[in-house]
């Protein structure tokens, strides 16, 4: 398995480096994109019904692109970096990548519009499994080599920078991570969000995003400085969170109210009653969410006995 997931990088890279010679190619690449995006486009609304359960369920042109041009943009940055990362940390933001996309841009999203206990596992993915993975890639500065010189100008552009500082701000980061997850639940919006498909998206890119920047501020595998945190408050941000998402799994799997009628509006795909589907949907809050914590803290504390072997090494050689 090592050895083909080896040869598949390697044939990645490769093709990013001949584009690199030849930048015609990266433009027929982008062109090839935009006519399979349009390709999809074009059969899932003309033929939803005879898609296959892995393909768009309502296509998105955001997202499609977002994801072809990060996982691009990733590869062609591995072909121009001196020092490659671990093959296990490119593997781990290429899965992330995808299973942003697979929850977003397969058949699951039409049960997470018509189940409250998918709904809230396509969430898990987006705010929590899917940035997790990422977040252990550490993939920035390799996909920044491999960002188009257009396009990095508009990523270090004052306003741009103000407002990831003020967004990954160790006050501000945990607190919008929580409320961002009770917002959108709280019933009244939630009705409405899941009757209004432009409201449905920001949700889902507000989630996306979110989880990305927090977990990317938390997992950080760099020392402070240059890290923002260091481990104490990466440990006290992971704490913040857990608590008020045990809270609101708990509510949601013991309460005998179903809070969500908008699923029975819409139309349940599956046989399950309205108290057993929010029940599960508690629990995946609760459960998934906390182990995701317990997991970054042991991610921390491993990160952090890392890079004091690593200072402990340098000092014993200097």
């Amino acid at each position: 398995m090592r050895r083909v997931g080896l040869a598949i990088f390697r044939a990645m890279t490769a093709i990013a480096a001949a584009s690199d010679r030849q930048p015609a190619t990266a433009w027929l690449g982008y062109g090839a994109l935009l006519v399979l995006g349009a390709v999809l486009y074009v059969l899932t609304s003309q033929y939803p019904a005879d898609m296959p359960f892995w393909m768009p369920w309502e296509f998105s042109w955001p997202e499609f692109l977002a994801t072809a041009l990060t996982l691009a943009w990733f590869f062609r940055g591995l072909s121009r970096v001196d020092e490659k990362p671990p093959l296990w940390r490119s593997a781990s933001f290429v899965i992330g990548v995808l299973s942003l996309y697979i929850v977003l841009q397969t058949h699951i999203d039409y049960y997470a519009q018509h189940m409250f206990f998918v709904h809230r596992w396509a969430h898990f993915v987006l705010h929590h499994a899917g940035p997790f993975l990422i977040a252990m890639g550490a993939g920035g500065p390799v996909l920044y080599a491999g960002t188009p010189g257009f396009f990095k100008p508009v990523m270090g552009v004052r306003p741009v920078r103000a407002l990831m500082n003020f967004l990954q701000h160790p006050a501000i980061a945990p607190v919008l991570f929580v409320g961002l997850l009770y917002f959108w639940l709280i019933p009244s919006i939630h009705t409405v969000v899941m009757l209004d498909r432009p409201l449905y998206d920001l949700m889902n890119w507000t989630m996306a995003l979110n989880g990305i920047m927090f977990w990317a501020l938390v997992l950080d595998p760099r020392p402070k400085p240059p890290a923002r945190l260091s481990p104490l408050m990466r440990g006290l941000m992971i704490l913040l969170i857990e608590l008020p998402q045990m809270v609101l799994g708990a509510i949601l799997s013991l309460s005998m109210t179903d809070y969500y009628p908008v699923y029975k509006i819409c139309g349940r795909a599956l046989d399950f009653s309205a108290l057993s589907d929010m029940h599960y949907g508690g629990l995946i809050i609760w459960l998934p969410g906390t182990l995701t914590s317990f997991a970054a803290m042991i991610v921390v504390l491993v990160n952090m006995r890392l890079n004091e072997e690593k200072a402990e090494h340098e000092n014993a050689s200097a």
